[in-house]
């Protein structure tokens, strides 16, 4: 009778014993969702997002996801900006030899000078840039002779640095103030590489350490905001865009400017629709875009994307849509395809806005800062 209890008393530490080390092996339940959000999605319009880096308008929640993939580390500025010097001194040096051997002949007449125009006019230079040019180098070159050929280079060099114009103000306003967030338009017409250019900038203000969101505003092309979506989750960086083909522009800039504020990021960038049915409708919907968005915030910055290689198309492309928005910077891709550097000088003339960015090729970190002086350093190289 006495031995009973004992074993019942066994059996029920056994038993107790046994339940306890089934809950630590299970662990702690897990969380639902694994995303911190900072703000609640039943709070917000529309539903969640598709896709790892994806901001429907209105929602901040990304789906539950297993594994994140490993993001890209961009390249600094510092070593783009070299690398890119080296490339954009190959692609434009039939430009910058042109005028060296030129200008290095034994003598110099009127025929000569006149190759040196065509040759400036060829480069898109500009007819006045073109003319203003050689003649500044004629009177130089009667009074300092061009016997010495890197005196010719120093001349020619510093002529050409004065037109690009290291004056001009090529920053970007890229810094958040009173607690809102930088907001950069970036515009242009369709095939100049304005959503890869979004993309390519994002990578840059990344490798700066700053927190970016992106809005695809350009909901007339299907592809647009899936290439954006891309970009933005190769380096971390979210996409506010519309789940509807064709849904108001204006309404997803602005819901990404919000969704900027409400995550404290440093810049909201801004992709444009670049083609409607007539120009009139395409520079009234960017008209509208900026009014909306400057409900919520000041449009700090607004880019123009321009091929390189349109030449003179580009600068009537320039001249209308500085009639729409007030463009406060241009960036120039692919520039490596063509030796016509002169468009640097001919666009910044006719708009009296600076080149700030370069593109020279297709690579994710080919955007760089434009530097007057290593751009007249690699024609001439």
């Amino acid at each position: 009778m006495d031995s009973i209890p004992v074993i019942v008393y066994v059996l029920i530490a056994v038993v107790v014993l046994g339940l306890l080390g089934l809950v630590l092996l299970r662990g702690p339940k897990a969380p639902r969702g694994g995303y911190a959000s900072t703000r609640d999605a039943d709070d917000l319009e529309g539903g969640p997002a598709e896709a790892p880096g994806d901001l429907r308008p209105g929602t901040a929640e990304a789906p539950e996801e297993p594994s994140r993939p490993a993001l890209d580390r961009p390249e600094s500025a510092a070593s783009r900006m070299a690398r890119l010097r080296g490339r954009l001194a190959k692609s434009n040096n039939v430009f910058g030899k042109g005028l060296l051997a030129l200008l290095s002949r034994d003598r110099i007449d009127q025929d000569v000078w006149d190759e040196i125009e065509e040759t400036l006019l060829l480069a898109d230079l500009g007819t006045d840039a073109s003319m203003e040019l050689v003649d500044v180098l004629q009177r130089r070159v009667k009074v300092e002779g061009a016997d010495d050929p890197a005196h010719v280079k120093a001349m020619l060099r510093e002529e050409l640095v004065k037109l690009v114009d290291p004056t001009m103000d090529r920053s970007l306003a890229v810094e958040r103030k009173d607690s809102v967030p930088a907001v950069v338009l970036v515009v242009g017409v369709n095939g100049v590489g304005k959503t890869t250019t979004v993309g390519k900038l994002a990578r840059v203000l990344v490798a700066e350490d700053k927190e970016v969101v992106l809005g695809a505003a350009d909901t007339f092309r299907a592809a647009a905001a899936d290439q954006l979506s891309t970009w933005g989750a190769r380096v971390g960086v979210p996409t506010v865009r519309s789940d509807v083909e064709g849904a108001d522009p204006a309404s997803v800039a602005y819901d990404s400017v919000v969704a900027g504020i409400e995550e404290e990021a440093d810049v909201v960038m801004i992709d444009t629709a670049g083609r409607l049915q007539n120009k009139a409708g395409l520079m009234d919907q960017l008209g509208k875009i900026k009014r909306v968005v400057e409900k919520a915030a000041a449009v700090d910055e607004v880019l123009l994307v321009i091929d390189a290689t349109t030449g003179q198309n580009g600068m009537t492309q320039a001249r209308v849509f500085s009639e729409a928005v007030d463009v406060t910077g241009i960036v120039l891709t692919k520039l490596d395809g063509t030796a016509k550097g002169g468009i640097v000088v001919a666009i910044q003339r006719a708009l009296g806005v600076p080149v700030k960015l370069i593109g020279l090729g297709e690579g994710p970190d080919d955007l760089a800062p434009f530097d007057p002086e290593s751009f007249v350093d690699a024609l001439l190289d």
